[in-house]
């Protein structure tokens, strides 16, 4: 058991989090205090600290085993966090060894990219930055993956992001009017200008998959997948990706804050900021029957002497040597409850066991809006 575990089991969950928030405090001083501390200590995780990360494959790209969603700091789950907060985070991150941040164009729109550029600048090197393309950004859901799009939009996104490639590049849904080649070809111009590393497909079907790598291939997939979400475990996802030596990144792989058991029958989400109240899955309606899956994940995870998210990231970990998840979080305290992931190992007989309890329970509701769901690609 891990010194922050035996500090959840000795003291509970309010002193853990108020010793962690304490400490990241203490250490948010480190490696970003400009170039001289960086060539001090460019990487103080390689050197000290027990979240030393191993690394993973998205293909071609090595990354460490868990990556940074940026989203929920500037966007979509309520207010913007404050600016600085949002920095303090992502710099957190890193310096817990985080090496692969994820944003998006949309979110904000721009403000995330231009967050997560000002908190990177410094250690750009260091880290690999995943962006995405492919939303209109006209006031609605509306795509556009058309070759001149892409074209104009890498360079907003390159200047927003303060730097001279993007690692990963995502199409960020897969867009009907344009023919999938179309936009692989464009992203392989790219990536012989070297604007951009690596492609990668957001929601797409298997058959999109292999036809988009057959153009240029495909170093990372990025859809929902979560223990509340499991699509992607007999669509061909999942088989497909491993079968072309493609990476996996699981999005929201807390179910949008579902699993962390912090979200009750009461929990109000404002329509105005929050997507999640016009989520059929986090209704008045459904929530409660959604809720008996996670009063079975804390009893779980209090056996494991872990937290529910904790648990719910290690099983994706578990999943496969291609899974990266990227839960994200705009609060220091919550980040280091996601690192403590790293420190749960579940074993073959573990799997099992979470397999047949999660074959159990019926997810009511969709797990995105009407709108959101309808840009999902389905094609076979």
């Amino acid at each position: 058991m891990t010194e922050e575990q035996k500090e959840i089991d000795a003291f509970g969950r309010r002193q853990f989090l108020k010793h962690s928030a304490l400490l990241g405090a203490a250490l948010s001083v480190g490696p970003f205090l400009g170039a001289r501390a960086e060539a001090q200590e460019p990487n103080p995780i390689q050197n000290k600290g027990s979240n030393a990360m191993k690394q993973r494959k998205l293909g071609s790209m090595s990354v460490s085993e868990l990556g940074a969603g940026c989203m929920s700091i500037s966007a979509n789950y309520g207010p913007a966090a404050p600016k600085e907060q949002g920095i303090k985070t992502v710099r957190k991150a890193f310096e817990s060894g985080v090496t692969f941040f994820d944003t998006a164009e949309v979110y904000g729109p721009y403000t995330n990219e231009e967050l997560v550029g000002e908190a990177l600048q410094g250690i750009r090197d260091k880290v690999a930055i995943a962006s995405k393309f492919g939303f209109a950004i006209d006031g609605t859901v509306a795509l556009d993956s058309r070759p001149e799009r892409i074209k104009r939009v890498v360079e907003e996104s390159l200047k927003r992001l303060r730097t001279d490639r993007i690692d990963l590049y995502y199409q960020h849904r897969v867009d009907p009017a344009v023919p999938i080649e179309d936009v692989a070809g464009t992203i392989k111009d790219l990536i012989q200008q070297g604007k951009v590393l690596h492609f990668g497909l957001s929601e797409p079907s298997a058959k999109t998959i292999r036809r988009a790598h057959a153009v240029q291939p495909v170093s990372a997939v990025q859809t929902e997948f979560s223990m509340l979400t499991r699509d992607v475990e007999t669509n061909g996802v999942l088989d497909t990706c491993e079968e072309l030596g493609i990476g996996f990144v699981p999005w929201s792989p807390i179910a949008q804050g579902f699993l962390t058991g912090k979200i009750d029958s009461n929990t109000v989400f404002d329509p105005k900021t929050d997507f999640r109240s016009g989520f059929p899955r986090f209704s008045t309606e459904n929530r409660p029957e959604n809720l008996q899956l996670v009063e079975w994940l804390k009893e779980y995870a209090q056996k494991k002497g872990a937290m529910p998210s904790q648990v719910a990231l290690a099983w994706l970990l578990a999943k496969g040597p291609n899974i990266v998840p990227i839960p994200g979080t705009r609060n220091e305290a919550h980040l280091i409850e996601n690192l403590g992931a790293l420190n749960v190992q579940l074993s073959k007989d573990d799997t099992q066991e979470i397999a047949t309890s999660l074959s159990r329970f019926t997810v009511h509701g969709e797990r995105m809006g009407k709108d959101h769901m309808a840009s999902i690609d389905y094609s076979v």
